[in-house]
């Protein structure tokens, strides 16, 4: 029985940016270099009958892309990704900068 754990290993290497976006594109001598933030989990188990199972499960946010003219390079972030991520992480703020004043006040 091959080991699995290594196998996992080798496939998860492609999880990164390359293997969910591309390799860096050019254009018109401009060189574009996605940026994502990519995770994933492993999971298996087993039973004393011998019975068991395993799973996997991944996600990328593109955060932007990194373009470069000539010498100049710069950051172009993924507007709607910020907003995804943004939006709920203000409103959890809120709620909690709320929950704080009103404790202080007591």
């Amino acid at each position: 029985m091959p080991n699995i754990a290594l196998e996992l290993g080798k496939q998860a290497a492609s999880f990164g940016v390359s293997g969910i976006y591309g390799e860096q594109q050019d254009a018109d001598g401009i060189k574009i270099i996605p940026v994502a933030l990519a995770s994933s989990g492993f999971g298996g188990g087993s039973d004393e009958g011998g019975n068991g199972g395993g799973g996997a499960g991944g996600t990328a946010i593109p955060i932007g892309a990194y373009i470069r003219r000539g010498d100049d390079l710069r950051f172009e972030p993924n507007l709607i990704s910020l907003l995804a991520v943004g939006i709920p992480f203000v409103w959890v703020a809120g709620h909690v900068l709320i929950r704080v004043i009103r404790a202080l006040k007591k």
